[in-house]
């Protein structure tokens, strides 16, 4: 993967200060997801955003993971087995096809200190929160489609995607990845003539 320099802002220094805070933790991968019981996973949860918790768990999409990985904040293991990085991107490209494009679209936004959630249920690869937004605190500002620019969209899939955003009242992001890894954003809304 490549990655590009992003100016940090007074929010992504913030978030990169508090991952530093949390020491590395272990993190089992079940089937499509990983989750962790760690008391080091609730404290990120708290300060960072990271994952989801259900009952005495916190669960991470694969893209957080990954992010956590790279960050040197987790260890990720498959029963009892420690799972080195280019294994997990062996796994988890096998599980998601669109994986590199999604991952590079959720790191950048990170990087640049926006929460981002998983948005399957609004039909959207992710929900991004605006600066100094958390979940639960606020909805999120944005619905966001990463593109690979070599891919195609039909007018049909744009409109859908648009009325998705539109219908769950927020604005629509598209994050289109490039053959470098550089990640261009457009926002998209509805105008009346």
């Amino acid at each position: 993967m490549i990655r590009k320099k992003i100016k940090q802002t007074k929010e992504s220094k913030k978030q990169e200060k508090e991952l530093r805070k949390v020491k590395p933790f272990k993190v089992l991968l079940v089937g499509g997801r990983a989750e962790s019981s760690e008391r080091e996973a609730r404290q990120l949860y708290e300060k960072s955003n990271f994952g989801e918790i259900t009952e005495d768990k916190v669960h991470y999409s694969l893209v957080e993971a990954l992010y956590l990985l790279e960050k040197k904040k987790i260890k990720i293991y498959e029963r009892k087995k420690l799972v080195k990085i280019d294994s997990f991107l062996t796994k988890v490209g096998e599980l998601e096809p669109n994986f590199h494009t999604r991952y590079t679209v959720f790191r950048d936004m990170r990087n640049r200190g926006y929460i981002v959630k998983t948005a399957l249920k609004f039909g959207a690869d992710f929900r991004v929160y605006d600066k100094g937004v958390k979940p639960g605190e606020d909805h999120a500002k944005w619905i966001l489609y990463p593109v690979y620019e070599g891919s195609t969209l039909t007018w049909h899939e744009f409109a859908a995607k648009n009325r998705v955003a539109h219908s769950t009242r927020k604005r629509l992001l598209i994050g289109i990845v490039d053959d470098e890894g550089s990640v261009t954003f457009y926002e998209i809304a509805w105008k009346r003539p």
